[in-house]
């Protein structure tokens, strides 16, 4: 039975790989929309007219459970779709949730009031979308107390990665830590919230130091993702085969994944 990941583009198939390592049983479906990728640049209307657009495709696919491999689209639209929009036997899970549990180092469902954690400087880095709506911010509040955030946009590093580009996006990093640390000299953590930027993570902990804990989100969404599926086994969905679906251009995108991955991918028309 197969789960759906979706993502603007690429930045996806970094939670893809670990996700099918952890879960090796479960099939999934991935769908990305490079036709329209960034979504960073967009705006929250349009992120989410185009995120509920993809979510309906995987669910034609037979995937009951949607994972949001896109920090974008879990900041500008995830909240909305799950008011008004996510019909009772479906599911659609951000990419947020497990990188709050880490950095809070508690669980999701615990309600207590905020406490202090251990980390109290942080720096996330993030598209631009995902930053104006601080989403990250929000739900950190709800968690934890005395936790100074600052945020970074990090313009044109989607674009580079997805462009294959990779001297463009380590020289595009080297700038953005530059710009974070004239905010925040000194940070004790920095998130990585963008599904793009794990590809970049060896270049963001050059250029941090090796004395700031870099939090990735591929491995932390692999776990919290079989923890979901061991308490909610319906949610396998009733898809029979792993597939990779593209708005974009197939071999174009497939010819980037293989790349990335270092394994051959092939991607279909959506």
């Amino acid at each position: 039975m197969a789960v759906g990941i979706f993502d603007s583009g690429l930045g996806g198939l970094t939670v893809l790989d670990a996700v099918s390592k952890r879960l090796p049983d479960v099939d999934f479906v991935y769908y990305g929309d490079n036709a329209h990728a960034p979504y960073g640049v967009r705006d929250a209307d349009d992120v989410y007219d185009l995120t509920t657009k993809a979510v309906s495709a995987l669910w034609d696919q037979g995937c009951d459970l949607v994972i949001l491999a896109c920090n974008t689209a879990s900041a500008a639209a995830l909240r909305r779709m799950q008011e008004s929009w996510i019909p009772t036997e479906k599911r659609v899970l951000g990419v947020f949730v497990p990188l709050i549990e880490a950095l809070t180092e508690r669980q999701w469902g615990d309600n207590s009031p905020p406490r202090e954690v251990e980390v109290k400087h942080v720096a996330l880095f993030a598209t631009p979308a995902t930053v104006s709506s601080r989403a990250f911010q929000r739900e950190l509040a709800f968690r934890a107390i005395g936790v100074d955030v600052e945020a970074q946009a990090c313009g044109g590093v989607v674009d580079a990665i997805e462009d294959g580009d990779l001297i463009l996006a380590e020289a595009l990093v080297r700038s953005h830590v530059d710009a974070l640390k004239r905010k925040m000299p000194k940070p004790e953590a920095a998130i990585l919230g963008c599904t793009h930027y794990p590809l970049m993570e060896k270049e963001f902990q050059d250029a941090l130091g090796a004395d700031v804990k870099v939090y990735s989100q591929a491995n932390l969404v692999a776990d919290s993702l079989a923890d979901y599926l061991d308490r909610h086994p319906k949610m396998r969905g009733t898809g029979t085969v792993s597939k990779f679906l593209t708005t974009g251009n197939p071999a174009q995108v497939s010819n980037r994944a293989t790349q990335f991955l270092r394994r051959k991918i092939a991607f279909e028309a959506a």
